[in-house]
This record gives C-alpha cells, structure tokens and sequence, in this order.
C-alpha cells in the first residue's frame, strides 16, 4: 500500500499532505498577497556604511547562504569584522575602492513584509544613479555618520528623496559605537535633520541610532542605547503603513498588450493586458478609452489565475470590455468623470543623465507609460541647486546630474498627472533616438 498523498476524512493526523492541491496552492496565494512588499531605497554620503547596513540586514534576517558569507569571510581578508558591505557591492571597482558605483537590488523578506532594497552610490556624479533606485522607493533610508553630522550629500540625498516624493524618510545615524553612544551627539544630529525637513515635503521622518557594523538596533534593540526609546530599524520598516500611499482615487490602466488568441477555445477572446497604475477597476465600472474618448463598461477582469472581481494598483491583469474598440498599445483606459490631462506640452523636472548637455530645440523620445512620443525640448527655464534649493534661471542647458526645469512639446498627446498626485502617470524617460540610450528622467509639475 502506497504513502497517502493528500489528508482525506478519517486519515491520520500526520499523513503527508500533497503541496499541489488545490487547498495548499490557495493558502499559498494569501499567503503571498497578505505580506506585502517594501521598496526601499538607501542613500547618504560616501562611507557612511550604507553597504554594510544592507548587509547586516541580509545576514541578520538569515537572507544570506552559508557559501556567500564564507566568500565574504575569505574577501575580508581578516580584520576583527566580517565585511558585510561585500554582499552588496560585487562590481570589482567598488570593491578596490571600497564605494558603491552602481545601484545595486537585494530582496529578503521577514514572516511579516517582502523587502527590495536599492544600494544607491553616495557620490556627487552618482546622482543620476541615486534618482533611478528611488523613483519607485515606498521609503528611503538617508545614513548619516555620527562622527560627520550633516553633510552636503546628506542635504542632497534628503532632497532628492522629497522631490521624487518617496513617501517615508528613514534617518538612520550610523556609527554610533565610535562616537561612545552619545545622547548629545544623536539628539544634534536629529534636530538638524528635523529642521532641514521642515524646509521639504517629507510627510513622515523617522530617526534611529545605529550600528550597521556591530549590529545594533537594526534588527534588535541594543543596550547600548538605553536613552533612546524608538523601535530597531527593522521593525520600522516591517510595521510603516504604506497602503495608504497608493492612490485608489484615479483610476489609469495603461494598454500594455492586447490579449486576442484567436483559437478554438478563445475564439472571440479580446483584452487588454497591462499593469494597473492607480485607482480600482471593477467589473460593470463605466469606463473611458484614451485618446478616442469613447466609452464603454468592463465585462471582466482577468488575473493570473483567473477571473478576478477587481484591480488595483500594483496588478497586472487583462481587462475585458463590453463594446469592441479600437484599443492599442499606449492608449489608456480611465474614468469618463475623472480623466488625466490630455495634452502635448509637458512641464516636468528633469534630471539629465548623460554627458552631452539637454539644450534647447533637442529632439528626443519621451516614454510614458505605455506610450512613446517623439519631442523637441522647448526651453529650459532654470536649474536646481539641489544642495541650497536656489534655481538658477540663466542655466541655458543641463549638464550630467543637473535637475531643472524643463518645458517639451510633443508630436502626439500624452495622458498625464502631476507627479505629486500620480507617481506613475506623472513621471517619463527621455531617450536618444540615435543610441536609444536612456538620458534623462523627468517628473511633471503643473504648468506655470
């Protein structure tokens, strides 16, 4: 008589249970849906320890393999610590010199909330880097050194992290072992930064004393630090409330691809395929397709898996509608009474990327969404000290990690919002149409 694969009325307690049943595969998916994902992105000055921080989270959380932290161990070479910041820097010139050069992407999780991490260079002429790893952050962790205070590139970084609008701000005073614990020295650093803050839009800021090296309130509370009554950084990160930071207001579905099989078992199937980037689609909702402005109703929504009765952001799922359109790639699907801008010209800050300057009467690709348009750079209306926050309205052009001001006008219209009440529609690429190479990201402001 063979094992039993799957528990059946009457069967033994401790009879092995078949991990493809239906049961098990549906307690699996509420398992994934429930624990949510963090994006984190990590910034702050050169050696501020932003490596070693992520990798003591990696190695405290158990999210790193035994063979890993022994090649770490052997690249340390000695030494009275395990260089954790090797987990995260793998590029052979960051390990030469001891920096990070590129963004680099960490995933753990903890029983409560899945973790993207985003290890972001600390130097000047990494900008550019630093904007990509927090473009999409729900929270940015800004490390600041205990023995430095504030500096130049701690102001930046704080900036950057409010003008991409990241919605939680994490100071996290590194070092603290090498300044004996101080009390005095954490609370100087705090109300500086606190007051600096109050300068930018931060809706919520978070100040902990740490020890990435040593270990101390990142995943546990240490007792080194008996004056500070705050959580480890850890379980912030595990219990900040970022369902709230999704807009279920505005309904934008981008048309990614369109769903038509055309065989014997879906012969008359159409949908429309693509990532929901806010707002909630339900079947039977009104609708309105951009840019015919026909509408319609939804007849269903399919996940993954199967029909679903509704979509928020972030799903992606396949929308079916009751009328048949003509719907493409790039057009988006809205409500009639709550549509975005339609329009050709775009006011956006822009963050050049790339060694030749963004110049007046340039021609590019711009990349929103699904869309792709071509455009001519109009002007440019000033340029962004990041670290005083003065404009500079005789820039003329924008040079490698310039943000300024920019105005675009486009061959055909785009669907967009503001980027502080949309990060998704309000946000776009600018590529080279000769190299089609990245070269500048921008963020739409209202129009002056």
């Amino acid at each position: 008589m063979g094992t039993e694969t799957a528990a059946q009325p009457g069967a033994h307690p401790l009879a092995p249970i078949d991990v493809h049943s239906a049961a098990a595969e549906q307690a699996h998916d509420l398992a994934v849906a429930r624990k949510d994902i963090l994006r984190i992105a990590t910034a702050g000055s050169v050696d501020d320890g932003k490596s070693t921080l992520i990798g003591r989270l990696l190695y405290d959380s158990k999210a790193v393999f035994e063979d890993q932290y022994a090649a770490v161990e052997r690249a340390s070479a000695g030494g009275d610590y395990v260089n954790l910041a090797l987990l995260t820097d793998g590029l052979r010139a960051e390990r030469e010199q001891g920096i990070t050069i590129d963004v680099a992407y960490r995933y753990f999780a903890t029983p409560r909330r899945t973790f993207i991490l985003a290890d972001t260079p600390g130097h000047v002429q990494y900008t550019r880097n630093m904007v990509t790893g927090a473009s999409t952050a729900d929270l940015a962790i800004v490390l600041v050194d205990a023995r430095k205070g504030m500096l130049e590139q701690s102001r930046r970084h704080a900036f950057l992290a409010s003008l991409l609008r990241v919605p939680h701000l994490v100071v996290a005073v590194n070092k603290m072992d090498l300044v004996d614990w101080s009390e005095a020295t954490f609370e100087a650093i705090r109300d500086e930064f606190t007051a600096f803050a109050a300068k930018l839009d931060v809706p919520d800021l978070t100040v902990v004393p740490i020890s990435a090296l040593r270990g101390d309130n990142v995943v546990r509370r240490s007792e080194n630090t008996p004056w500070y009554e705050g959580s480890s950084l850890l379980h912030h990160l595990e219990h900040v409330h970022v369902a709230s930071d999704r807009n279920l207001v505005d309904v934008r579905f981008p048309v990614q691809y369109v769903v038509r099989p055309q065989s014997d078992t879906h012969h008359d199937y159409r949908g429309y395929a693509g990532t929901v980037a806010s707002g909630v689609l339900r079947t039977g909702d009104e609708v309105q397709v951009l840019p015919s402005g026909l509408t319609t109703t939804i007849a269903g929504i399919d996940g993954p898996r199967g029909p679903v009765d509704e979509a928020f952001a972030p799903m992606a799922v396949t929308v079916r509608l009751a009328d048949d359109l003509d719907v493409s790639r790039g057009d988006l699907i809205c409500r009639p009474a709550n549509a975005p801008h339609v329009t050709q010209d775009l006011d956006a800050l822009v963050c050049w990327m790339t060694d030749e300057p963004l110049r007046p009467r340039q021609r590019l690709a711009v990349k929103h969404t699904t869309r792709t348009v071509r455009a001519m750079v109009k002007d440019v209306q000033y340029r962004l000290d990041v670290n005083t926050l003065h404009r500079q309205p005789d820039a003329g052009e924008l040079g490698l990690n310039d943000i300024g001001r920019v105005r675009l006008r486009t061959t055909q219209p785009l669907f967009v919002d503001d980027y502080a009440r949309n990060r998704v529609t309000g946000r776009f690429i600018l590529v080279d149409e000769a190299t089609n190479a990245t070269v500048g990201a921008g963020m739409l402001v209202p129009g002056s």
